[in-house]
């Protein structure tokens, strides 16, 4: 199975930038779309930004503009850069690997992100 361990979450204030990575265990990363997901207390689960293997980008609307999803197939990492950062952004944020050729789906332990305002 493959391990996904997220990075870079913190508190910041409203306005301000975090970057979140996520490094992926294994060596089939390039072969995986990538997701970030949040969570927000009371809240389903949230898609908010995916990127594919072969590097299409896709974002919810109420982040797109203001967050860029990127991939690293070397350093297998997965990059979620956020800027503007509002309140309603606070969740915790969670990375998720994706292959239907190898039946996986993968998660992270997530990693919060508090935006004061």
């Amino acid at each position: 199975q493959v391990q996904l361990v997220e990075s870079g979450g913190g508190l910041v204030q409203s306005g301000g930038s975090l970057r979140l990575s996520c490094a992926a265990s294994g060596s089939m990363f390039s072969f995986y779309d990538m997701n970030w997901y949040r969570q927000a207390p009371g809240k389903q689960r949230e898609l908010v930004a995916a990127i594919s293997s072969g590097g299409s980008t896709n974002y919810a609307d109420s982040v797109k503009g203001r967050f860029t999803i990127s991939r690293d197939n070397a350093g297998k990492t997965v990059s979620l850069q956020m800027n503007s950062l509002k309140p309603e952004d606070t969740a915790v944020y969670l990375c998720n690997a994706v292959s239907g050729l190898w039946g996986l789906n993968a998660w992270g332990q997530g990693t919060q992100v508090t935006v004061s305002s």
